[in-house]
């Protein structure tokens, strides 16, 4: 379907853009298509049913409109919708209450960025009552930090911390007679070489510095070393993709028709690679994104709407993205800020690492 522009509002008169407005309105409140009658009545634009009826043939005729039975009133098509978004919706403002209800569960996080980011997305699909989602970066980001704490006599925990504040924490064995000084030496050795390079780039002068012998490392430490690289091997092109709270994409289910619809959408959302797709093309945009329905590919069969905004690092880059997923006629002048403003508050988040 082809989407028209935000200039095609203009096309409309002044009439029946309040007609298409008071309808699209009174869909996205209660899901239920609108006869003239009830316009008439409580639009307040002082036209007969009749005229009414007339304009909202021509909308019909336009694409905008569809009536989903013969004596059924009129809803918005998709292209409806996209046309509403683009230049009728008055974005709302989000409460004191609401900000701070966000603020405070992405603060749970601590420093600890994949927790905030987790705390971050659960705030958003609870307010928004639809499912959230959000892609992070992995280990191809600029490193700062890397360390080994010892579990036991034979295991380790290797910690790497991004410039970005994200950590990641993974499990090695150790080699048997490993000094106890040994994992010290090696986080600091790793730590020197790795700071503002990417895992990939560090990887590739440690190994050959180890390679060349051109360290006063013994041997085991040097083994601790490369099983410590070696747990990150083939993950830099990686995303952390986590969704929420999918079980409120339920609560608009109707009729079984819906229920498929949603089935299907399931689906779609454990398939992470598509969904990371989707999320990297959205990373290109500096605003709020809105998807709606056969818009993508993604979501053709299931007519949902996503609703997305990326986030920047401490160096004004962005990294990645934070949206929902909910019913077409979701409450997008409430949930548009929503978004934008939990991908400000990751963004702010970083800023201050």
């Amino acid at each position: 379907m082809v989407i028209k522009s935000k200039a095609s509002i203009q096309e409309l008169s002044l009439r029946s853009r309040e007609i298409f407005r008071h309808i699209v309105d009174t869909y996205l409140e209660t899901g239920e298509p609108i006869g003239s009658k009830v316009i008439s009545k409580r639009a307040n634009l002082n036209l007969s049913p009749a005229t009414i009826r007339n304009v909202m043939a021509d909308l019909e005729e336009a694409g905008l409109l569809f009536a989903p039975h013969i004596s059924a009133g009129r809803m918005p098509t998709e292209l409806g919708l996209r046309l509403f978004v683009d230049g009728l919706l008055e974005i709302g403002y989000l409460g004191e209450d609401e900000r701070r209800n966000m603020e405070e569960k992405c603060q749970v996080g601590g420093h600890h960025f994949p927790v905030m980011l987790e705390q971050a997305i659960q705030a958003l699909s609870g307010l928004s009552r639809c499912a959230g989602l959000v892609v992070a970066p992995t280990t191809e980001y600029r490193l700062k930090h890397m360390e080994f704490l010892k579990l036991g006599p034979d295991r380790a925990l290797v910690v790497m911390v991004s410039e970005d504040g994200l950590i990641e924490n993974r499990l090695i064995d150790l080699p048997k007679g490993l000094p106890p000084a040994a994992l010290v030496e090696a986080g600091n050795y790793l730590t020197a070489r790795l700071i503002n390079k990417t895992l990939a780039e560090a990887t590739v002068e440690i190994t050959k510095e180890l390679d060349d012998h051109r360290t006063e490392l013994n041997l085991l430490t040097e083994k601790v070393i490369k099983t410590g690289l070696a747990t990150w091997a083939g993950t830099k092109n990686e995303r952390i993709l986590i969704l929420t709270g999918q079980s409120h994409l339920l609560e608009e289910v109707k009729e079984l028709e819906d229920l498929e619809r949603v089935r299907i959408l399931f689906q779609m959302l454990e398939n992470k690679e598509s969904m990371i797709r989707l999320l990297e093309e959205s990373k290109k945009a500096k605003d709020v994104q809105i998807f709606i329905g056969s818009q993508n590919e993604l979501f053709n069969l299931t007519g949902c709407s996503l609703i997305i905004a990326p986030y920047q690092n401490n160096r004004q880059q962005v990294i990645g993205a934070v949206g929902v997923i909910g019913p077409s006629r979701i409450d997008y002048a409430k949930i548009i800020p929503m978004v934008n403003y939990t991908a400000q508050l990751i963004g702010r988040f970083l800023t201050k690492k």
